[in-house]
């Protein structure tokens, strides 16, 4: 909340450059309309002004392209490890979009908080505002889970590595629906922005309840649906296209320790076999690059003609951990 004294000394310094709307009459902040301050603010360079996000509804017409159904979830979870961990929040907003990339509409979002077995650790408290006294007795309608999954033909993620694996447990239909991400099948770095979600908002030029599910899943529709500021394009026709393509895992067996650090640089991944049965380094990466990927490993990682596991990623395994 801004104070009075913050009041005066913003009034102060913005006296010279406020539109003709605001006049001597007005003497404190409380007395203009804060959007003619924005506006000033605006012509200088000085400022960026960050908008607090409205949610909306209709985004674009979509002409005689045809429909699908996308979902987008977020969890809050007591940890980062499915197997020892619980969801505690859970948000889903279905969205409409055509198959060339143009999202249209956004459906109503259903949100709940869900009482774990286990406490809520002060540092997850900390991390996501949510404590005992605000899920005590809450459970998540997984009726209502199910249905509004049924319809998806496309689910999103602002991290779908971490969302899946939580996800699939809450609903188990999750496991048989393609999945996209928001945070890997958007080109952000190339656009010359953060990937984490509330930087791109920033960005963006637009604030939100950050660590709230539903608010965030509607934060995740806006920057999805806004034009990147490089290539012109939506972050969610890169997403479509991207989420699609055929992928090819490639798995690092057995790598020798001491050229891990190589490994990670080149965005490798550790599986610790949990749910894949098999220790390894991994990387995903298109069908045009598998050959030099594979010569890259035999030269630099392995030093010799290794036969590399290979598998085919569709976006029904992608982030599940099951490969």
């Amino acid at each position: 909340m801004i104070q009075k004294d913050t009041i005066c000394i913003v009034l102060i310094r913005i006296r010279y450059i406020l539109p003709i709307g605001i006049t001597r009459k007005a003497k404190t902040m409380l007395d203009i309309d804060p959007e003619l301050i924005a506006t000033a603010l605006e012509r200088n360079s000085n400022y960026r002004v960050l908008r607090r996000h409205k949610p909306r509804r209709t985004f674009s017409q979509p002409g005689d392209a045809e429909v699908r159904n996308g979902l987008i979830i977020d969890l809050e979870t007591t940890g980062l490890d499915p197997a020892y961990h619980e969801v505690i929040e859970i948000g889903l907003l279905p969205f409409q979009y055509t198959v060339d990339g143009t999202i249209t509409e956004a459906g109503t979002p259903y949100g709940s908080f869900q009482e774990p077995f286990g406490p809520i650790l002060p540092e997850i408290t900390r991390l996501t505002g949510i404590d005992g006294a605000m899920v005590q007795g809450r459970m998540i309608n997984r009726v209502r889970v199910d249905e509004i999954v049924a319809e998806a033909d496309l689910v999103i993620a602002h991290n779908s590595n971490f969302d899946r694996r939580f996800a699939e447990d809450v609903c188990p239909a999750l496991a048989k629906k393609p999945w996209g991400c928001s945070l890997t099948q958007i080109p952000w770095a190339d656009e010359g922005m953060g990937s984490k979600l509330c930087y791109i908002a920033a960005d963006l030029g637009f604030i939100y309840g950050a660590h709230r599910a539903v608010d965030d899943c509607q934060a995740t529709l806006e920057v999805m649906a806004r034009p990147l500021p490089q290539s012109g394009r939506t972050g969610f026709s890169f997403l479509l296209e991207r989420a699609f393509e055929p992928v090819y895992r490639l798995k690092a067996v057995r790598a020798p320790f001491e050229v891990k650090g190589s490994l990670k640089a080149r965005r490798y991944r550790w599986d610790d076999g949990a749910t894949s049965n098999l220790k390894c380094w991994y990387k995903d990466v298109p069908e045009a690059d598998v050959a030099s990927e594979l010569a890259w490993l035999r030269l630099e990682i392995y030093g010799y003609e290794v036969d590399i596991p290979i598998v085919q990623v569709t976006p029904y395994d992608r982030f599940s951990g099951r490969l």
